[in-house]
């Protein structure tokens, strides 16, 4: 798979611009602030419906502009398919796919498989849990559609149970017989979540070392540990013995929507002990890692996008990195880096076509 051309029209800094891009590497320079990782962004955003970086749409709209409109032309395949993502102030987004627009965004999500590695995707190693259940949430679901509809679902009836909880707080009332039946889709749902996840993490963990020691030269040892409630008992147990805890709180304190995963360097958290090379280093892997899934899972090679992800590092990280991507078990890649002479020795190395576009 990959894409043919790209047009934007207000989108974020945009008036409009086109662009041609070769089939292999595709390298975006310039200063800050000009663009690079908007075009980026605009490219994620035709593949999942939403924006990477900013997740309020109407704020990927050019300042004093309506509306934004991204189209893209991708092969996928031996078929052209032809993706439009609008939105105008006050309305809802709109994706259309060969001219038909879908009904709901999420029957989009897994027909163009693509991964992005970026700077923000520090925010796995910094922020809270919820951030790492969406990383682990959005790999799956790219290939497993039944896996988003439990996702979907058990949120659902989350949000349902959480806002009866607050009733009966409100109105010092109680009714079991409706706990139970949340209790139970919650159980049924939440058990299905949970062994995907543990099915992903046996298949991702021994790639992301592999691809961990080749970026580091073998020199140092990192893991993902998977944790959940879940491990210990069934979850209609759990919901169960939380009751009394749960209407106290007038929130659902347990379930696969509190799972996290654990980074670790040298068994000791990659957070607090990992230096800035180790944690991009171990990130970088991690989403190669997620590259090599998706594709032995949706049976399409997915478009890899580099964000600015060669500063902070150095050379031979740098060089393991380009060794890794100059192979045909990679499609097209996109590259953005605010160095043109660094972009320009880098992609050199690399023995495949490739366009750099100056911004």
């Amino acid at each position: 798979m990959f894409l043919q051309r790209l047009s934007l029209v207000n989108y974020k800094n945009f008036d409009s611009r086109d662009f041609e891009f070769d089939r292999k590497i595709n390298c975006v320079v310039g200063d800050n602030g000009v663009g690079k990782t908007n075009v980026m962004d605009a490219i994620y955003h035709l593949c999942f419906g939403k924006s990477y970086f900013n997740p309020v749409s109407s704020q990927n709209i050019k300042h004093g502009e309506e509306f934004f409109v991204i189209e893209g032309l991708f092969k996928l395949k031996d078929r052209e398919e032809k993706v439009v993502c609008s939105l105008k102030k006050g309305l809802a987004k709109v994706i259309k796919r060969n001219d038909k627009a879908y009904e709901r965004i999420s029957d989009h999500i897994g027909l163009l498989p693509l991964v992005i590695i970026s700077p923000s995707d520090r925010d796995l190693i910094i922020e809270g849990s919820d951030t790492r259940r969406k990383f682990m949430d959005g790999v799956i679901s790219q290939s497993d559609k039944s896996y988003l509809r439990s996702l979907l679902n058990y949120n659902k009836i989350l949000s349902q149970r959480n806002a009866l909880l607050k009733y009966f707080a409100l109105n010092n009332a109680y009714d079991g017989d409706t706990i139970t039946i949340y209790n139970e889709q919650l159980h049924n749902y939440g058990s299905k979540i949970y062994e995907n996840r543990l099915a992903f993490m046996e298949a991702l963990v021994p790639i992301f070392q592999e691809k961990y020691k080749i970026i580091s030269g073998g020199n140092e040892m990192v893991g993902l540990d998977y944790q959940s409630g879940l491990q210990e008992r069934p979850l209609i147990d759990l919901l169960e013995d939380s009751l009394q805890k749960d209407r106290m709180l007038q929130h659902t304190s347990v379930g696969i929507h509190r799972d996290d995963l654990l980074f670790k360097i040298a068994s000791y958290p990659v957070k607090k002990f990992g230096s800035q090379g180790q944690q991009k280093s171990f990130l970088i892997a991690l989403k190669l890692a997620q590259f090599d899934f998706i594709k032995k899972q949706s049976g399409t090679t997915p478009i890899l996008i580099l964000d600015d992800i060669f500063d902070k590092l150095d050379e031979n990280r740098v060089a393991h990195i380009v060794k890794m991507v100059d192979d045909d078990h990679f499609g097209q890649i996109f590259l953005s880096d605010t160095h043109a002479e660094r972009t320009e020795n880098i992609v050199a190395q690399i023995h495949q076509t490739y366009k750099i576009y100056t911004l």
